[in-house]
């Protein structure tokens, strides 16, 4: 049964998991988004692979969902497949990973975790 007072609802915010690269490759990737951001006004954020894409959970709900979701993980290793633009924002300019065996596992167990259903996480 619904709450009828939605003021008692738990608060709930926007999360993703991203999968981060070795410190010795961020500042290469950072120099180079710096320069496109400054040429282009785009986004300022981490480098990064989105794995798991927004998800509104509450603040508590997400922190468990990453303890189970990072207990199985290893880091691996990802390869750019090619560099592609998108529609939105955040996807002005991107690199497209190539979807090995690693890269596509570790999605899946993320998403698995989160409950998240995407067309990536097969």
């Amino acid at each position: 049964m619904a709450n009828p007072n939605p003021t008692t609802q738990p608060k709930t915010e926007v999360y993703s998991v991203w999968a981060l690269p070795p410190e010795s490759v961020r500042p290469r990737l950072k120099s180079l988004m710096s320069g496109l951001r400054a040429d282009y006004d785009g986004p300022e954020f981490e480098p990064h692979i989105t794995v798991v894409g927004a998800i509104r959970l509450t603040p508590e709900s997400a922190l468990e969902m990453i303890r189970s979701a990072t207990s199985g993980l290893r880091p691996y290793k990802a390869k750019v497949a090619s560099v592609s633009r998108g529609t939105f924002f955040y996807q002005c300019v991107y690199l497209l990973i190539e979807p090995t065996k690693e890269v596509v596992e570790a999605s899946a167990h993320c998403c698995g975790h989160f409950g998240y259903q995407s067309s990536t996480c097969e």
